[in-house]
């Protein structure tokens, strides 16, 4: 089961770190596999089960990364 469906109890509790994401991220390379081979199939109703839970990891992932603290390096301007 996803960290993302982490019971409402257990939530803020969860330590986030880099196992934790790579877990995420492997999780949705399956989910993205399970997706396509059920799109190749036609079977519509399994695919946008998976689609749901992916579309939930990813907005996860993206709120995780928008709370944290980023060291991002600014290109310096171009001096002429």
């Amino acid at each position: 089961m996803s960290v993302v469906f982490v019971p409402e109890r257990l939530r803020g509790k969860v330590e986030i770190n880099q196992d934790t994401i790579q877990r995420l991220l492997e999780e949705n390379d399956q989910l993205i596999r399970c997706i396509v081979e059920y799109q190749n199939k036609g079977r519509a109703t399994e695919c946008a089960q998976y689609q749901h839970i992916l579309h939930r990891n990813l907005i996860y992932l993206a709120t995780i990364a928008d709370s944290s603290p980023v060291n991002v390096q600014r290109p310096h301007p171009a001096v002429d």
